[in-house]
């Protein structure tokens, strides 16, 4: 037997040999939050998140509910998308005071047909987060786009910023792995985020379109998966058993499982938990994601 005393609350527990041994080979698994995204507004859901204080409580709320990261987007006038780092800087603060320190604060570089490149990159080097969500087509959207992103990638890695390659099919998996593998892209720990449906009229995401796009990746490789609909979560659940991580939320999907609408992000952050540990997962805490993602404190 093993006896451990909490340092919190004072409490002995007592664990056997065995349980020792399934709390080592539990898999943890993150679960990303992304609470707005670039286009929603409020009246698509009241609980939007798009203030800095309301993505504060966003944040608090999500990850006591089990996110560990946070992707974030932030508006401007009129709400529009914005990749002003000042805004980043407030909204950072905010979710910090709400939320902790633990908490991952991921922000994105989605052009949404506003940003080129060099503002993209401009944008990460004047905020400076711990963390930065980098769609592959739009920072290489033509081959003389390729030596600016190198010299971008080596910059992230020596100031210790996470970033999280997005990856909408196979060709972007295949234009990753090529600049992977001609060391352009020099990060030790790879993690890349797989689309599902994006580009679909629709707007449903299939988890059958997951199997074909991880033949392609490499084995090394961390990846989650975001998906479009009511079917986020059964996207979720294939990506839980594939050994994969997870993103949801309102920027994507406002919709449970069952096809209601959900009352707030924290449903759903909830609802992937919980298949979380039905798969006999864990839920992993921000400083276990931390330690994964190798994402360091700013």
């Amino acid at each position: 037997m093993m006896i451990k005393t909490s340092k919190l609350t004072g409490n002995t527990d007592i664990f056997s040999p065995m349980q020792i041994i399934a709390r080592k080979m539990t898999r943890p698994v993150l679960i990303t939050v992304a609470p707005n995204g670039a286009r929603k507004l409020k009246q698509d859901h009241p609980q939007l998140p798009l203030t800095a204080d309301e993505l504060g409580e966003t944040g608090a709320a999500c990850s006591a509910a089990g996110a560990s990261m946070l992707h974030l987007h932030v508006r401007g006038k009129d709400f529009a998308h914005s990749l002003d780092p000042e805004r980043y800087r407030a909204a950072i603060s905010q979710i910090r005071q709400a939320a902790g320190p633990e908490l991952i604060i991921q922000i994105t570089t989605e052009a949404v047909g506003r940003y080129q490149p060099a503002e993209q990159m401009a944008c990460v080097r004047k905020t400076r987060p711990e963390a930065v969500s980098l769609a592959l087509r739009e920072l290489i959207p033509t081959a003389k786009d390729e030596s600016a992103a190198a010299g971008f990638f080596q910059w992230l890695y020596t100031e210790r910023i996470a970033p999280q390659y997005i990856l909408y099919d196979e060709n972007d998996i295949h234009t990753f792995k090529s600049l992977y593998q001609r060391g352009l892209v020099p990060d030790e720990s790879i993690h890349v985020l797989l689309v599902l449906g994006r580009y679909q009229a629709s707007q449903e995401s299939d988890p059958e379109a997951l199997p074909p796009l991880l033949a392609h990746l490499d084995a090394s490789w961390l990846w989650s998966v975001c998906a479009f609909g009511r079917n986020e979560s059964r996207c979720m659940g294939a990506a839980i058993s594939e050994g994969g991580h997870c993103r949801v939320g309102f920027e994507n999907n406002l919709l449970l499982p069952d096809g209601n609408t959900a009352a707030s992000n924290v449903d759903l952050v909830q609802t992937t938990a919980d298949l979380v540990t039905q798969a006999g997962c864990s839920v992993a805490d921000p400083a276990t994601a931390r330690e994964i993602l190798q994402v360091h404190p700013r």
